[in-house]
């Protein structure tokens, strides 16, 4: 199951697998190189992560939900400032060495940038030494990652996202926990808008090639 997983995955993260597009157990077996029952446990895992949905006896990816990504990053943002504030308070230096070579990390394309992106989150949250946050942060950007890709295929996105992540840690580090939490408030707050001021002005080109694209929230 973790292969076929990791693959159909992947496919609907990249958006290989549009959004809202019909999926079907026999049909998706060639492309994630498995037979019917792992490829079903893995739409039941993706599920899970809001990524697949049921429709009727058959699956169908989940499509961009405006709304949701709204109220996700809004999740996130209240989950990783307390884990941040911990961080300033609990982390160990060998910790922030670690996190400190994520931070400095540049991603030459989109798939690099969403997962050095994610890896940096989580084990800032990491340093809180509470695992609960760390896991939230994790889901949170698990439900936000097709949206995200979205944006880091932009390398000035994926630059400017590097720069944010160096200037959060050297807050960290210098146990400046009102900086740390109001730095991680306002990247939290500014890949909201960007990303709801994307989908908002490319629905129509979205829907035109054929993602399907729902809710309707404002930016800001």
């Amino acid at each position: 199951m973790g292969e076929a997983y990791e693959v159909l995955r992947r496919a609907v993260l990249t958006m290989e697998l549009l959004p809202g597009q019909a999926l079907s157990e026999r049909g998706l077996e060639s492309l994630a190189g498995a037979s019917r029952t792992p490829v079903r446990a893995a739409l039941v895992r993706l599920a899970h992560e809001g990524l697949t949905v049921r429709d009727g006896r058959g699956w169908r990816v989940a499509p961009l939900d405006l709304d949701e990504v709204r109220a996700v990053v809004e999740h996130r943002e209240v989950v990783e400032c307390g884990a941040v504030a911990l961080a300033v308070e609990r982390a160990t230096p060998a910790g922030l060495d670690a996190v400190q070579v994520l931070a400095e990390s540049a991603a030459d394309d989109a798939d690099t940038g969403l997962r050095d992106g994610a890896q940096f989150h989580v084990a800032l949250a990491r340093l809180s030494r509470n695992d609960f946050l760390a896991d939230a942060v994790e889901g949170a950007l698990t439900r936000l990652a097709r949206t995200r890709w979205l944006e880091v295929r932009s390398g000035a996105s994926r630059e400017q996202a590097r720069a944010e992540h160096v200037a959060i840690l050297a807050a960290v580090r210098a146990g400046d926990a009102d900086r740390a939490v109001a730095l991680v408030r306002e990247h939290a707050r500014g890949t909201r808008d960007r990303l709801l001021a994307h989908l908002e002005a490319d629905r129509l080109g979205l829907r035109s090639r054929g993602v399907a694209v729902v809710g309707a929230a404002p930016v800001g």
